[in-house]
């Protein structure tokens, strides 16, 4: 089931019913749980099966490893939750992309070693609902907070349909303590909810599916040799078109949740106005930046054992957060790339610290990143810093490209034509497509320029009335147009 359905609509008006009849806060809590199992079946019911056994098994696990005093049992406890979680995850994610690079090297190697393709489904929304679990579970080991007091409100936080299928990834001490009162939604809250989900289907229906697929699309499925124009067209529009779908799905799960009368974290905050590109991971796909610091940069040492050390450690938390997005060398080039670009930003960082002109670890008012520290200039908007903010701009598009290219053969040629217009190109795009999708990018990238230190509700609350129901109205006009799109969110396939 997705937001931008029908089915959604009558699916989210009754539980609105349901949640606000006069029943006592445990019916209601079984009635969201098995709104969520319903919400999930939608796609295939036989994968509840993934969500019990994760939800039992951790639920047990983190209760045990938060009381047991025997550290061996502790450490076995753990491995197993790791091994249970990660396990699920590799085979139905990565399954078929290992034994297809095992069957590779094998047969390089001089071996004639042919097997039949596994026929694997993969679970929808797998990779965010483990990350949730296991972040109980080691939250548990660290004794970082108290264990679930329940399994309905452990199953619901793993299982709270607005962020099930592609988050934002949350926490216990994030969600937990929702459930332990009874919670409805008051008017502002409502109506705040209702205008996030129209705001989050706005971006996708009209702007990520209507406006800028087809010439993304167009771009990356051609097999033409492409002109400049149109190769840069493309990928601004892919790149407008990620941001719209991933943030408009976001904002519709904070919304639906805001209208349930529970608070999901923030998962963007106007990556495209990022000045540097500790600043973009501080801003796109917050949930799971601060789970790879959180759960995987700093145990592995973080910044604390030298520079060699805290190099490794941002590539290796780049190209496995690259491997997460999906099972192709494709999504690790695209790590890599963003690991890379770390890299250079704290190597100039350094050598700024080092000759004075300033110290990054002298700026108490700095604020943290997601590996690093944002110095207190760089939150200014000044014209030097809206260039910084353009050349990231420019240099993470050129990573969308391995995100959206099927392979490294389409990359390159794409990578090529952006670069250097062959003689023999073709034009494919019309005029018209590339009017629109750059009128749409250069409005986009104005609106988070602007926006960049301030919030949609914040900005909604001050204006008048009139306004905000002017443009609410547009927004709804337009999403009513646009409807025929019910395409799946693009993060479901993580």
């Amino acid at each position: 089931m997705v937001f931008n359905s029908y089915t959604f609509i009558a699916f989210f008006i009754i539980m609105l019913i349901l949640h606000n009849l006069p029943f006592s806060w445990k019916v209601k809590k079984i009635n969201l749980l098995i709104a969520s199992y319903i919400f999930y079946a939608a796609w295939n019911p036989p994968f509840i099966l993934l969500l019990w056994l994760a939800t039992v098994v951790d639920y047990f696990v983190g209760r045990a490893l938060y009381n047991q005093e025997n550290k061996h049992k502790r450490k076995l406890l753990l491995v197993i939750s790791l091994i249970g979680n990660l396990g699920m995850l590799i085979f139905f994610k990565y399954g078929t992309f290992l034994l297809d690079n095992f069957t590779t090297l094998v047969n390089a190697m001089g071996m004639d070693y042919h097997p039949a393709k596994p026929n694997i489904i993969l679970p929808a929304g797998i990779s965010f609902y483990t990350f949730t679990t296991l972040c109980y579970t080691i939250d548990m080991y660290k004794r970082k907070s108290e264990p679930v007091k329940s399994l309905l409100d452990f199953s619901l936080f793993v299982t709270f349909f607005p962020h099930l299928v592609a988050g934002p990834i949350v926490r216990p001490p994030q969600l937990v303590p929702q459930f332990e009162s009874p919670r409805k939604a008051s008017q502002q809250q409502l109506m705040q909810g209702l205008l996030l989900i129209s705001l989050g289907l706005f971006m996708k229906v009209v702007l990520a599916d209507s406006f800028l697929a087809p010439s993304a699309n167009d771009v990356f499925n051609s097999k033409a040799i492409l002109q400049t124009l149109d190769a840069w067209t493309g990928v601004l529009a892919f790149s407008g078109q990620i941001f719209f779908d991933f943030a408009g799905y976001s904002t519709c799960a904070v919304g639906v949740a805001l209208c349930l009368g529970f608070v999901l974290p923030q998962n963007f905050l106007y990556p495209y106005a990022a000045i540097g590109f500790s600043d973009f991971w501080r801003r796109w796909h917050i949930t799971l930046s601060a789970w790879l610091r959180d759960y995987l940069y700093i145990p592995l040492g973080g910044n604390r054992n030298g520079k060699f050390r805290t190099y490794m450690n941002l590539m290796i938390t780049m190209l496995l957060g690259g491997l997460w997005h999906g099972a192709n060398w494709t999504f690790v080039v695209w790590g890599a790339l963003h690991g890379a670009y770390l890299w250079g930003e704290k190597i100039l960082q350094d050598y700024r610290a080092k000759t004075k002109t300033v110290a990054l670890s002298a700026i108490p008012s700095g604020e943290v990143g997601v590996l690093g520290i944002i110095p207190k200039e760089f939150k200014e908007k000044t014209v030097r810093n809206f260039i910084y903010a353009m050349i990231t701009f420019f240099f993470i598009n050129v990573t969308w490209v391995f995100f959206r290219a099927p392979d490294f053969t389409s990359a390159w040629h794409l990578l090529s034509a952006m670069f250097y217009t062959m003689p023999k190109a073709e034009a494919l795009l019309t005029t018209l497509s590339i009017l629109k999708v750059g009128i749409i990018v250069v409005l986009m990238v104005a609106f988070h320029w602007l926006m960049r230190d301030t919030k949609v509700l914040t900005v909604a609350e001050k204006m008048p009335w009139w306004l905000l129901g002017i443009i609410w109205s547009v927004l709804l006009l337009l999403l009513i147009w646009s409807q025929e799109s019910s395409s799946s969110f693009i993060y479901f396939q993580f």
